[in-house]
């Protein structure tokens, strides 16, 4: 076995590499940028290089630069996770060269597949059947347009090299063809160095099924069952589950062989997922073959009770597979979810901020948190913006469901917008739960998935109260602490304000309306007629603390106040809130800072802020602002000062964690100023586009 190896490559996949690797006895050597230098990866490696600065094509893509440290450290093999260099068939090549072994396919393997147009013509000569369109060389934008009217709308632009939903693009008409493939091409070629598209035809209500495919190096082959990534947002997984559901035995064989003759085909070794589009008929089309480990592999590891890192390592070795396809055994169902830092309310756009609370599962044998985070770090502009993967396995499909919705709602962040409540509805959904689900779930059930449930006047009831039980204790001397408001002979009454927000909310909305409470706190007498089993309840140590809060409304609105009243006894030990409110007991968790306090519940979390009464002159003229949505790189400038546009033109382009983002224009008007130029780095908030408004002659900036 090797004794040293480079793991090239960064993150969560770093991390799980290095975790299993250092358990073989492996010294693991790791890579990392200027923006990395305090990362996990870098703390448990047992020894890290500096690659560059932050930006991967001057890192974490420099192949020279990784090659010329694994020889300076002596390492015998590179691992290249996923991603990066992971499908690079040169930088395989030059490992080779230099002896030094690539623990992946052979670069004549990945080459083949590498091209997703190539990888059509070699699957199709394999009899693996294969989406109508167009996987031609020629990408004379003219005749792209031509094959695309030839295949049908919709259809689906999709980069040639790479994957992760990046150069895809879904086009609904001719008249959306051209800056769809302008955009899908730039993003490909800033993503993988190759701006080339294939075009298939978009089909619908179909899922996408992968499987898991695995060779030696003695031509040994076999596939390890297969799972279930149809539910996607920007045609990236967030949601995998293992085995796929509802697909006949059968099927799953038919789909396996399909798979292992796709591999034979390219002579492969090593780990490699073969993916289908999968339809109501039973019948299933090659989409693509990714030739490296996939990010949702550990649902397959948990349910063929296996380590498919340490296969990589030991296959790359030279040691042959340790299953024959009659070996394997598949137990249980595992789910995976993918925690992003994210926008889901704002159509998923890439979040970054520090992680200034975390809080995660407790691992189990039954339940992973893969991760490359930990509370104090950046979540930063220049990588993709995962944070974890969250996996759960238990006997049935029920099970697993039922505990997955248990650990997010125990997985609490603070710091960065993510997905966890989002995921969370997912879960819980009736649909997903009792029926199957195909790649449109998100679009299909949108008013359900991006609905507000909650009880947003209770919560900031139970938010007030755990913003007063978090005041320090007030000294018998100094009747001023605590934040009360002190009247002699009377019960402390406490007012508090909080600006009106959203769910999953992470910094107070401009023109959020002021809402205020005034709140009692109760007399040991008054507890007891309101609850009962008072006594026992207030002999826990802590001692419950009973409040009387009535909401008023808003304090911007000239309605009269609605006098809603709520008895509240509750207690707070660390971020442990315990509430009963009108007869209701509630168990949640709450984390308070200076004027924020965030509530998590039931897998969701919701952000009550304080007011600033002090706003800035800037703030109140950016309202309305064409501003940047998150922290990014302006990529492309599309106007130019004094331009006069129509309402919804795209004027300035803007890529964050490798996906690029349009700001278009909000009305008819003129560009009367552009603020950054092209390869800028701007933070969320700054302004962007001056445009004066063609009907009014307003300015917005």
């Amino acid at each position: 076995m090797f004794s040293r190896i480079l793991i090239a490559n960064r993150g969560e996949i770093a991390c799980r590499i290095i975790n299993t690797a250092q358990q073989m006895g492996i010294h693991c050597i790791a890579v990392y940028s200027q923006a990395d230098i305090d990362s996990q990866h870098v703390r448990m490696a047992d020894e890290a290089f500096l690659l560059g600065p932050a930006q991967s094509s001057d890192s974490y893509l420099r192949a020279d630069k990784i090659l010329q440290i694994a020889k300076l450290s002596g390492a015998q093999a590179i691992h290249p996770g996923y991603g990066f260099l992971s499908e690079n068939a040169e930088f395989a090549t030059a490992c080779e060269q230099l002896n030094i072994v690539f623990i992946g396919p052979p670069a004549a393997a990945i080459a083949a597949m590498g091209s997703k147009s190539a990888a059509k013509e070699i699957m199709a000569n394999a009899q693996v059947p294969l989406v109508p369109g167009y996987h031609g060389a020629d990408q004379d934008p003219e005749l792209l347009a031509s094959e695309a009217v030839k295949c049908g709308f919709p259809l689906l632009l999709k980069a040639v090299a790479g994957g992760g939903g990046k150069g895809m693009r879904v086009v609904e008409s001719i008249e959306e063809f051209t800056l769809a493939l302008s955009s899908a091409q730039r993003e490909a070629s800033n993503a993988f160095g190759n701006s080339d598209m294939l075009l298939e035809r978009y089909l619908s209500n179909t899922r996408h099924i992968e499987v898991q495919v695995f060779f030696d190096q003695q031509g040994n082959g076999i596939y390890l069952s297969q799972r279930d990534c149809s539910i996607q947002r920007r045609h990236q997984k967030i949601i995998e589950e293992a085995p796929a559901p509802g697909i006949s035995q059968k099927v799953v064989e038919a789909m396996g062989e399909a798979a292992l003759d796709a591999a034979r085909a390219i002579n492969y070794v090593g780990a490699g997922t073969v993916e289908f589009l999968f339809n109501e008929d039973d019948s299933f089309y090659f989409m693509e073959m990714n030739t490296r480990l996939q990010v949702e592999h550990p649902v397959t590891e948990m349910i063929t009770n296996t380590d498919l890192v340490q296969w990589q390592l030991r296959i790359a070795h030279g040691a042959p597979l340790p299953l024959t396809q009659a070996q394997v055994q598949v137990t249980g169902h595992a789910i995976e979810c993918r925690i992003y830092a994210e926008d889901p309310n704002n159509d998923f756009l890439p979040a970054t901020g520090h992680l200034s609370y975390l809080r995660t599962p407790t691992e189990t044998e039954q339940l992973r948190v893969d991760t490359g985070v930990v509370q104090g770090d950046e979540v930063s502009v220049y990588y993709d913006p995962m944070i974890s993967k969250l996996i759960v396995h238990a006997e049935s499909r029920p099970q697993a469901i039922a505990k997955m919705a248990q650990a997010l709602q125990d997985y609490r962040i603070v710091g960065v917008k993510n997905n966890l409540s989002f995921l969370h509805k997912i879960i819980t959904n009736d649909v997903f739960k009792h029926s199957i689900v195909n790649t449109h779930f998100i679009e299909q059930y949108r008013a359900v998935l991006f609905a507000n449930t909650l009880d947003i006047d209770q919560c900031m009831a139970i938010a007030s109260v755990a913003k007063i039980l978090s005041y320090p204790a007030a000294k018998a001397q100094d009747i001023y602490a605590g934040g009360v408001q002190w009247r002699m002979n009377q019960s402390p009454h406490y007012h508090i304000t909080w600006l009106e927000q959203g769910v999953n909310a992470t910094d107070p909305h401009e023109d959020s309306q002021l809402c205020q409470l005034l709140v009692e706190e109760l007399q040991d007498n008054l507890l007891s007629s309101y609850c009962p089993n008072a006594e026992k309840n207030v002999s826990e140590s802590p001692p419950y603390r009973a409040f009387k809060v009535t909401s008023s409304a808003p304090a911007e609105s000239s309605t009269a106040g609605n006098d809603t009243e709520y008895l509240i006894a509750a207690t707070l030990q660390g971020d442990e809130l315990a509430v009963r409110i009108n007869g209701r007991k509630i168990k949640l968790h709450a984390y308070i800072n200076n004027s924020q306090l965030i509530l998590f519940y039931y897998g969701t979390s919701i952000q009550f802020q304080a007011p600033n009464l002090a706003k800035s002159t800037e703030e109140i003229d950016n309202k309305g602002a064409l501003t940047a949505p998150m922290n990014g790189r302006v990529i492309a400038v599309l106007v130019k000062a004094g331009q006069t546009v129509k309402a919804a033109t795209p004027l300035i382009i803007i890529e964050a964690m490798k996906m690029e983002h349009s700001i278009l224009a909000p009305y008819a008007g003129r560009v009367t100023d552009i603020f950054y130029p092209e390869d800028s780095l701007v933070a969320e908030g700054d302004k962007l586009i001056a445009m004066q408004d063609a009907t009014n002659s307003q300015t917005s900036t």
